[in-house]
């Protein structure tokens, strides 16, 4: 039996992300189609135990010591690289770019993904990034989920046509469904969930203060958040200091994101900056409504009924967005009945799974 070829990921980290959930879904609906060796340059690892047991697959340490300079952490990817000579190097966003600057002399295949900002790139592209990309990624495949993305590729970036593709993210449409669950926090009101790291770019902080102006006004709400990050501690802090410790809980890694969906009434999403978040897709495939701060493509990605719930990226935006969602059952029930139906109109995973196989095939050249 020939052994599978393998792929090489790099990810800033292995935490639980879009780019990781993208990934794993792949190497799952795949199996041992291809190896798969993963680095986690900050070494969080939590996402490999979504991985199915017939997936090959093994985490690797990063190639240089902590604290090393440029010039070392250079040599010690070029040496990795030339040891395990992948079919195919793909890396993830800008923590991975020095991969693709060492992999123009160690000259492997190579597939750059691109799935958003952090806060310092939030309002605009910085020129020594832009410069960056623009130089290395020029003979790369480049992989963008977004027609923002593809657009700043094209005009900032300067990446050649041919070798940029758009291939939207899928959902899994048969786990993500409509349907009972087991609550996840007791109460009284609807429930908002929030699936997200908790980074200062998802601007968590936001919604905990859009729904203290919602109990003020005698709104029902209830608000339970999904996910960890650096910024747990001080949500936690802010949350008390705003009033809301029984309505609001701070869940961490839930192990089954689609039941906890189920148990929710509306997914919130307060980001300062997104592309093509798979919480705002996984939420259309259980049904539920979206109000979300209006950001990259999730106008495009909504159904035309849930739209006018999409908000400034204002604390009191977001509370008025979630509101009308808040006050009204039925409304609810028929925007997330509409979500469902562009989910799968749209945004079916096999389709995914085709193009990116595909492509992943084409440009390993096998």
């Amino acid at each position: 039996m020939n052994t599978p070829p393998l792929l090489l990921h790099v990810f800033p980290s292995f935490a639980v992300g879009g780019a990781q959930v993208r990934f794993i879904a792949l190497a799952n609906r795949f199996g041992p189609r291809w190896r798969h060796a993963v680095v986690s340059l900050n070494g969080e690892t939590e996402a490999a135990s979504r991985l199915a047991p017939d997936v090959p697959f093994e985490l690797l340490p990063r190639p240089f010591a902590p604290g090393a300079g440029g010039a070392a952490r250079l040599a010690g990817i070029y040496g990795l690289l030339r040891r395990l000579r992948p079919a195919l190097l793909v890396t993830s966003n800008w923590g991975s770019i020095e991969w693709a600057i060492a992999n123009l002399a160690a000259r492997c295949a190579h597939l750059h993904t691109e799935d958003g900002f952090g806060p310092e790139e939030r309002d605009r592209q910085l020129p020594r990034r832009v410069l960056a990309r623009a130089l290395t990624l020029r003979g790369s495949d480049v992989l963008v989920p977004s027609a923002t993305l593809e657009r700043v590729a094209l005009a900032q970036w300067r990446l050649p046509a041919a070798r940029l593709h758009r291939v939207a993210n899928g959902i899994d449409l048969a786990r993500f469904r409509p349907g009972p669950a087991e609550p996840l926090m007791d109460g009284e009101g609807p429930l908002i969930g929030a699936t997200a790291a908790l980074r200062p770019e998802k601007n968590i902080g936001r919604l905990l203060r859009a729904v203290a102006l919602l109990r003020t006004e005698g709104v029902p709400v209830r608000l339970a958040i999904l996910g960890d990050g650096p910024e747990r501690a001080a949500l936690e802090a802010l949350a008390a200091q705003l009033g809301l410790d029984s309505q609001c809980r701070f869940l961490g890694h839930v192990a089954d994101p689609a039941a906890a969906y189920r148990a929710m009434d509306i997914l919130a999403l307060s980001s300062d900056t997104e592309q093509m978040p798979f919480a705002v897709l996984e939420a259309m495939a259980t049904a539920l409504p979206v109000a979300s701060t209006n950001v990259g493509d999730v106008a495009a990605m909504v159904s035309t009924e849930n739209r006018p719930y999409l908000a400034p990226l204002t604390d009191d935006g977001l509370a008025s967005a979630l509101r009308p969602l808040l006050l009204d059952a039925r409304l609810r029930l028929a925007t997330g009945k509409a979500n469902r139906e562009k989910a799968a109109s749209d945004y079916d995973q096999e389709a995914m799974f085709t193009i990116l196989a595909r492509l992943i095939d084409r440009v390993a050249g096998l």
